[in-house]
């Protein structure tokens, strides 16, 4: 569903920008875009609102995994009240840092899937956003012979790649036990 005012939505997020701007003393500029013109290749994400940011101050935002950057694009998704299958329709970027990410991101699951073909063993990635893990699952929907999972919870969630017909030795056991 989209949003219902995205001229409202990106006046919010501009006022709050402007509040974090210029009372966090940040030389940074933002631009925000309604309905962004994306790349054909970017049919990973189609956000309503795209919030680029740029300024000296750039590399703070991008700084232990771009933790600052997801944490304003958190604030701005709390600010507007989107529930949370609706949190890809606001993106917050940074000199480039998202198309970045996600070229890594696709070839870390191009990589883990010749690992699996290779072993036949399950590859567990790092736990990441429920964004990037969607990333993931995408890249990899295409591999007939490999399945996609995600497991644990909160920020361990993480997704788990295995061969189609790969069943855990600890649940043929139990199987046999029963």
């Amino acid at each position: 569903m989209p949003i219902p005012d995205k001229v409202a939505a990106a006046n919010r997020i501009n006022e709050f920008l402007r509040g974090v701007v210029a009372h966090g003393g940040l030389r940074l500029k933002y631009r925000i875009t309604v309905d962004p013109p994306l790349p054909d290749e970017r049919d990973w994400e189609r956000p309503e609102v795209l919030v680029e940011l740029a300024g000296p101050d750039s590399p703070l935002l991008l700084e232990r995994g771009a933790e600052l950057l997801r944490s304003l694009e958190l604030l701005a998704l709390e600010i507007l009240r989107l529930p949370a299958n609706e949190h890809e329709k606001i993106c917050f970027d940074c000199m480039n840092h998202r198309a970045l990410r996600l070229e890594e991101l696709r070839m870390a699951a191009s990589v883990a899937a010749e690992r699996v073909r290779k072993t036949g063993a399950p590859y567990e990635f790092a736990p990441m956003s429920s964004r990037e893990r969607r990333i993931v699952h995408l890249a990899l929907r295409d591999h007939p012979d490999l399945r996609t999972e995600s497991q644990d919870e909160g920020g361990r969630r993480r997704v788990v790649l295995y061969p189609k017909d790969y069943k855990a030795a600890s649940k043929l056991a139990s199987r046999t036990i029963r």
